[in-house]
């Protein structure tokens, strides 16, 4: 908010709409209810509310549950380009698998103390707790082990695929479950069931509030659905949070924002129009 051409009174509201309302807002709702003129002004206001949505210092998960780790690729199909081609945009996630009600029984594959959540029924026994979300470049191994460490409790459990990319974790002191999936859903459903529910609710809410985002700001909306998504059986304390974290972070200016926009968009092609 430094040297911002807002009143304060603008800024507070919009981190509270942000913050609060369930679906959040696009850009164009956002100008509509605080009743700003330009809409380049709320596009650039909301992104720097989700430069604060993420604080500097988060904990790792997977201290006390186990992880599954999964990539997806955000955006939609390319017209005209040929058959396998498209322009979407590579993201990995990492969520922590939680007991509805009580912890089931110990599982061997895991850290002493942890218990598996992968039994009793598919969305029965066990929910989502935090998540983290990275748009990254590549699968490679160089690419996705860095990503791990620095998300992931050590010692954690984590499920992943039979992707190669992961197959040093037990050697980095994880206890690494991989199963390879190979397009099968009922493997899918049954060792990788929380982060493709993650994925699966993602899509709909870039398609549904947004109606679609560019994978240049890609990561600013990801920041936001894992915001909300961490903070969804405790909806009103992220007005606070959104705030705090502000106060640590430094947002990009005007100019700073559109230049690394022009300069990125040169070498990441759109994943969605609107």
């Amino acid at each position: 908010m430094h040297r911002t051409r807002q009143p304060l009174t603008i800024w507070f509201w919009a981190a509270y709409l942000v913050t609060t309302q369930t679906p959040g807002m696009s850009a164009l709702q956002f100008q509509r209810q605080l009743g700003i003129k330009r809409y380049e002004t709320a596009f650039l206001i909301l992104h720097k509310l989700r430069v604060a949505m993420i604080g500097p210092e988060r904990d790792p998960i997977g201290r006390e549950w186990p992880v599954e780790v999964d990539e997806t690729y955000v955006g939609g199909a390319t017209q005209g380009e040929g058959r396998g081609r498209h322009h979407k945009t590579l993201v990995v996630g990492i969520v922590e698998v939680m007991p509805r009600k009580k912890a089931l029984g110990p599982d061997p594959n895991l850290p002493s103390g942890q218990r598996s959540q992968h039994q009793g029924g598919h969305g029965r026994s066990f929910i989502a707790g935090r998540l983290r979300l990275q748009v990254v470049p590549n699968r490679r191994q160089e690419t996705l082990e860095p990503l791990v460490l620095s998300h992931v409790h050590k010692n954690a459990g984590i499920r992943t695929d039979g992707w190669t990319g992961y197959d040093n974790l037990h050697g980095l002191g994880y206890k690494h479950v991989a199963v390879p999936i190979r397009g099968d859903q009922a493997k899918t459903d049954k060792h990788l069931p929380m982060i493709h529910i993650v994925f699966g609710n993602l899509d709909a809410w870039i398609l549904g509030t947004h109606h679609g985002v560019s994978s240049v700001h890609l990561q600013g909306y990801l920041n936001e659905f894992v915001f909300r998504f961490n903070r969804r059986f405790w909806p009103m304390v992220g007005f606070e949070s959104v705030l705090k974290i502000a106060v640590q972070v430094v947002s990009p200016t005007d100019r700073n924002f559109y230049e690394n926009a022009r300069t990125q968009t040169d070498m990441i092609k759109p994943v969605l129009n609107g």
